[in-house]
């Protein structure tokens, strides 16, 4: 595939975080930029043409795409970003959590990508970025559904990417870990607690809290995301900062007992 030039991008989620320093690098890179926001009105960076959109209505997914393609006429980058997370113990969240948390993570990229594909085929060449998590590669405990939702994001990527080749468009996933974001402030809380997780569930809110209090700068996701879509030739996923690049390190190399005495512990949990 030829290297995919500055053109037209879509950021979902660009009111915030990575999803708006994504926004703002693609800008100075050249690219004319959509963003997108659940609130009217939204504030994105200056420059970008923002847009409501709920990504888990196919509706208002296909008037968002339907509205670039009028403006623009055409869509090389997707970004998808929007998304939200859950801490607690698996069996805290209802079946019924569970699917929201999946409309959002999930089903929100599934309806984008699907709704911009035909544009893209038509081209002849696109690149969607799908933003993941170092979570989608390592288990989580108490951070199971989310965990889950990246997991599912990863294996339907891979396969997509599969699948795009030969119309000339390519996947990738971009891996973070931490980040200094307000994510951790706008998760949902599990909508049936048990007390018997009281402690342990403080305990998780309190390492995620310090852990996107010392992450990395958002920025940090941003030119990761850049550099995926200029690659010529993209690898399938990019892990962004330093700790998500050691963790995926780790994960591969070391032997299994160690990987999960060491995350346990990590975790405060008994061994």
């Amino acid at each position: 595939m030829n290297k995919v030039s500055a053109g037209v991008a879509l950021v979902t989620g660009a009111s915030s975080g990575i999803g708006y320093a994504t926004a703002a690098a693609l800008l100075q890179a050249g690219y004319r930029v959509y963003g997108t926001s659940r609130r009217t009105p939204a504030a994105g960076p200056a420059g970008v043409a923002m847009r409501t959109a709920d990504v888990r209505d196919d509706a208002s997914v296909a008037r968002l795409i339907g509205d670039v393609l009028a403006e623009a006429g055409r869509i090389d980058l997707l970004v998808n970003n929007a998304g939200i997370g859950v801490t607690g113990g698996a069996e805290e969240s209802s079946v019924a959590q569970a699917q929201a948390l999946f409309d959002v993570n999930v089903f929100g990229p599934m309806r984008v990508i699907r709704a911009a594909l035909p544009a893209m085929r038509q081209q002849g060449a696109g690149r969607i970025v799908n933003i993941s998590s170092i979570l989608g590669v390592i288990p989580a405990p108490y951070n199971a559904i989310y965990a889950a939702s990246k997991h599912a994001i990863e294996g339907y990527s891979e396969s997509l990417d599969h699948e795009l080749r030969g119309f000339g468009i390519r996947v990738v996933l971009i891996e973070p870990a931490y980040t200094s974001t307000g994510f951790d402030a706008h998760g949902m809380t599990p909508d049936q607690p048990l007390a018997i997780y009281d402690e342990v569930r403080a305990q998780a809110e309190r390492l995620m809290q310090r852990g996107v209090t010392a992450g990395d700068a958002p920025e940090i996701v941003a030119q990761t995301v850049l550099k995926a879509a200029r690659a010529a030739t993209p690898k399938l996923r990019y892990t962004a900062g330093k700790m998500a690049g050691r963790v995926r390190l780790l994960r591969r190399f070391v032997p299994e007992s160690a990987f999960d005495k060491s995350l346990r512990k990590q975790a405060g949990l008994p061994a």
